[in-house]
């Protein structure tokens, strides 16, 4: 048996290195020509003047006050809504992972609901709750649109599901005894959480703060509608220096800056990655939840319900709402018409529009994520695979703006001359989905027994038998979670469908945001209404997700 072993042991590895390759090629050049190429174009293009660069126009930027507030704006907003959502979201952390309740599956979604709901809707549904007119003006007359305090809650209601699902998840692993063997030990409750509890969470709580950062520091929909002319993060900017100002010296600079900031926390966060996959001691989550026991768990578990309820659920109910304030389905009826003089088409058409183009950017992102999942599952990945991976969540993180804009000035001469084509939407999504693909089936990908692969191939199956035989039935329910994620979040795309989508083909964030941008109670009510269909439709694709999650992990 060792003579065997060592003959063949070696063998797969050459196999196993072409075949990584060769699943890497597609992606590889996916992200070079539809990412790289588009923002590294729109970059130079700013940066060269007559022929040459000038670099110089970097410190001059970086160097005007309007800009200096801009930086900081972003970044002290980024950290202010971390904290808050830390704050507020960890107690449902908790709840979710250790008390069990009647309907916490359905109520796990409902949480799950506003990350996946574009930005733009998220926007719009603060908007009636605390905007002009909105809920809270009728009630009380308060109003906090225009104000920071309006785009710091509404990124807590965008977020708390990150927070949720990622400490939650591990705390739920968590095997209790440990904090019981403590407390026999003496402890009060308080030391044993804060001694054996929180440094086995303290990874997956830096990963949480430093995901909610990376998406509050590049927020775009959210501040644009919330924030008014006062309040312009990095990504706004770069949108008004493109589209209104024409300025694109300045978007490159500030492109630069937010890559560069991005890449930062996307490093950060792949060293808290490496430093959680230390060895805790974990147990079935099924088996750590109970009921509440005591009165503190049962305030807590009142506590987190009130809590989803008004920051969650009200802005969700008041969006409804308020679509529904004309007599006779009234806003929903406008929405059949073309004579608001918003579109081209009737508004209602952006409907199947986005679900078109969601169809085509899912079956392209599962497709390149699939295949860069499995290069990433392979053992043995060196430096260059490491920073593929990192490479891929980039598209999360870097100005959609930039993107879009980008693909307007590469994307139109032969062979790449898309300008006129429909692809180009779905394919822009895609670059948003890909990233969710990846993350989905990477871990369970990674726990596929690697010598059931290396049994295949010493059989003499192909690098595509072994997947189909081997990987797809184990990661088949997980591809199906994957492809859902990649629908929702390409249905709700904005930053860079807004500058590709023909106005004769709008998408519903594209609707939203060009109905709001126009005064009028008819305006605004339809666009209340599109974001309703919009919610909608997010809602029971995450319903879906959710039921396919339980059915995997059998729990209730």
């Amino acid at each position: 048996m060792d003579i065997a072993r060592t003959e063949v042991a070696p063998a797969p590895r050459p196999r196993g290195n072409a075949a990584r390759l060769g699943l890497m090629a597609l992606p590889v050049a996916f992200f070079a020509v539809f990412f790289a190429y588009p923002v590294a174009a729109i970059v130079a293009r700013g940066l060269r003047i007559d022929g040459a660069w000038h670099l110089g126009r970097i410190t001059e930027v970086l160097a005007e006050p309007g800009i200096g507030q801009v930086l900081w704006f972003t970044t002290w907003q980024a950290l202010a809504s971390t904290a808050l959502t830390l704050l507020v979201a960890l107690p449902g952390a908790y709840v979710f992972a250790r008390l069990d309740f009647p309907g916490k599956r359905v109520l796990r979604a409902v949480v799950t609901v506003p990350f996946v709901l574009p930005t733009v809707v998220v926007g719009t549904a603060f908007l009636a709750l605390v905007g002009r007119g909105g809920f809270l003006d009728d009630l009380w007359g308060v109003r906090l649109d225009g104000t920071v305090w309006a785009v710091l809650l509404a990124h807590v209601f965008f977020n708390y599901a990150v927070v949720v699902r990622t400490v939650g998840g591990l705390w739920a692993q968590l095997d209790p005894r440990q904090e019981e063997a403590a407390r026999m030990l003496g402890a009060s409750r308080l030391r044993a959480w804060r001694t054996v509890t929180l440094p086995a969470l303290g990874p997956a709580v830096a990963a949480a703060a430093l995901m909610v950062f990376l998406f509050t520091f590049t927020s775009f929909g959210v501040v644009q509608i919330l924030g008014g002319p006062g309040f312009s993060t990095i990504e706004v900017e770069i949108y008004r220096q493109t589209s209104q100002i024409f300025d694109l010296s300045t978007a490159a600079v500030l492109t630069l800056v937010q890559f560069a900031a991005v890449g930062a926390i996307l490093g950060v966060h792949a060293w808290t990655v490496r430093r959680g996959e230390s060895t805790l001691r974990l147990v079935d989550a099924a088996r750590t939840a109970r009921r509440p026991r005591g009165a503190g768990q049962r305030a807590l578990l009142g506590a987190v319900l009130a809590t989803v309820a008004v920051l969650l659920v009200l802005p969700l109910a008041v969006l409804v709402q308020r679509s529904f304030d004309a007599p006779g389905f009234g806003y929903y009826t406008a929405l059949t018409r073309t004579d608001g003089g918003t579109f081209l088409v009737a508004p209602i058409e952006a409907v199947g529009n986005s679900l078109r183009y969601a169809v085509a950017a899912t079956l392209i992102a599962v497709l390149i994520g699939s295949l860069a999942a499995a290069a990433l599952a392979r053992k043995g990945a060196g430096r260059l695979v490491r920073g593929f991976d990192a490479l891929l969540m980039l598209p999360l993180g870097v100005s959609a703006v930039t993107v879009g804009f980008g693909f307007l000035i590469t994307l139109d001469k032969p062979p790449l001359d898309l300008r006129a084509s429909w692809i180009l939407v779905p394919l822009a999504q895609a670059l948003v989905g890909a990233p969710f693909v990846v993350r989905t089936m990477l871990p369970v990908l990674r726990a596929v027994d690697e010598r059931l692969r290396e049994a295949a191939a010493v059989l003499g199956a192909s690098p595509w038998r072994v997947w189909r035989e081997v990987d797809l039935p184990i990661v088949r329910r997980a591809l199906l979670i994957a492809a859902g994620f990649a629908f929702a979040v390409s249905l709700g795309e904005f930053g860079a469908t807004v500058f590709i989508a023909r106005p004769d083909n709008p998408t519903l964030p594209v609707a939203v945001a060009r109905l709001l941008g126009r005064p009028g109670d008819l305006n605004y009510g339809q666009a209340m209404a599109l974001s309703t269909i919009l919610m909608v439709v997010c809602a029971v694709a995450l319903l879906v997700l959710e039921r396919l999650r339980t059915e995997r992990t059998g729990e209730v």
